[in-house]
């Protein structure tokens, strides 16, 4: 910790322990104390830490080719591709690395599609994004944001995008009569805004919207996607199929940067050689243990496992609510991807000692806009692993003491 903050950028605020090792569920400290790992690296790790077929994949082709660039042709790429498209129902898929590398492969699509199939005049398609919404930290994502500790202090801003309130058709509608608007990108639930779940049928409306407009729905599922939520995409939930998909974060197992972007052909075709791309998107590594990644994911059926723990989750968290209503204000999410929202009562470190105290007894998880802790383990979570960390959960807030509260 000492020479993080003495040698490297003061770009985060981490929680005070340092982790040397991780499996399963579980990560340790150089001590050897073991604590439950309930943010699984903001959902990267939903196969669990080291998963065993993962790893060995990585080993494996590690050994065997690492990179070529896409100047040349590799022997798993293709085989990749063909996996994930196929398992996801899209013509065709281009590789990139980080998530927030997937959300601006995609804006470019959106744009260029604008421009050659739909009509909009030159340099004039517009980008919707709802509010709220997190994608990264790149220029154009932050020229998105509606958080001022994203955006403020590195302005300018991108042109021609717009933000309009998330889980609100009307405005969407509103929205959707300029003809100039190509897309509209959103997460089903915004996780770094707290697990905002939208209302019942909100994305079979923006779907029916942006069908009506010609206009393209982008579902960014970094967070949301890969069996996160209890369905292979949170899309599926409301049975709607987005135009362009953003994936990440889990699509390796939380072995290395691998994201993804999935569109039919209108959409994909538009990119033509030399006017999109990335040295390392697409390498042979990143390929052989994307594809080991998704199979795990069906093979465990950790869709299913992340449906029924999040049941079982949010009914004791509920139960823990009613005990403790002075602390604990809302409980909310699908799956594993939760939300314990915290009565702050103007005391902004609350949640944040709530952590601390949680860290004490075993597990971990972080606060997100200052109240909300967001709850969010590896989806091979067992029953009985369940109940011991709900047990901690329960009991660090039971005993919370009136002094901090």
């Amino acid at each position: 910790m000492e020479l993080e903050a003495r040698y490297g950028a003061h770009n985060y605020h981490p929680l005070p322990v340092v982790l040397s090792r991780g499996e399963g569920v579980f990560v340790w400290n150089p001590e050897g104390d073991r604590f439950f790992d309930f943010l699984s690296a903001y959902s990267s790790l939903n196969q669990g830490h080291c998963h065993p077929r993962i790893l060995d994949t990585l080993v494996t082709q590690a050994q065997r080719l690492t990179l070529t660039s896409r100047a040349f042709y590799n022997d798993q790429l293709g085989a990749y591709e063909r996996y994930i498209t196929q398992l996801l129902g899209y013509d065709r898929v281009l590789p990139m690395n980080t998530g927030v590398e997937g959300g601006e492969t995609a804006l470019k699509l959106a744009r260029r599609w604008a421009y050659d199939v739909k009509g909009v005049p030159a340099n004039q398609a517009k980008i919707l994004f709802a509010g709220g919404n997190f994608w990264g930290r790149t220029l154009a994502a932050i020229s998105s944001s509606t958080d001022s500790s994203s955006y403020q202090g590195f302005g300018p801003y991108m042109p021609g995008f717009e933000i309009i309130p998330y889980d609100d058709v009307a405005a969407l509608a509103k929205a959707l009569e300029d003809p100039n608007v190509a897309a509209f990108m959103l997460e089903p639930i915004q996780g770094e805004a707290g697990v905002r779940v939208p209302s019942e049928g909100y994305l079979r409306s923006v779907r029916a919207l942006c069908t009506q407009h010609r206009v393209l729905m982008i579902a960014d599922e970094v967070q949301t996607g890969l069996a996160r939520t209890g369905k292979m995409l949170a899309c599926d939930h409301e049975a709607v199929r987005p135009d362009i998909v953003i994936l990440g974060k889990a699509l390796s197992g939380g072995m290395l940067p691998v994201s993804a972007v999935l569109a039919d052909d209108e959409i994909m075709l538009t990119i033509h050689p030399g006017e999109h791309g990335s040295t390392y998107g697409g390498n042979p590594l990143a390929a052989a243990v994307a594809t080991t990644a998704l199979q795990v994911l069906v093979d465990e059926n950790m869709a299913q496992n992340a449906e029924r723990q999040g049941l079982i989750f949010r009914e004791r968290m509920r139960t823990l609510a009613a005990h403790r209503p002075d602390l604990v204000a809302e409980v909310r999410g699908k799956g594993l991807l939760n939300a314990v929202v915290i009565h702050d009562e103007g005391d902004s470190e609350r949640a944040w000692d709530i952590c601390m105290e949680l860290m004490k007894n075993g597990l971990l998880a972080k606060p997100t806009h200052g109240n909300i802790i967001r709850f969010a383990p590896p989806l091979i979570i067992s029953d009985e692993q369940m109940e011991e960390s709900c047990g901690i959960i329960s009991r660090t807030i039971l005993e919370f003491s009136k002094e901090k509260a």
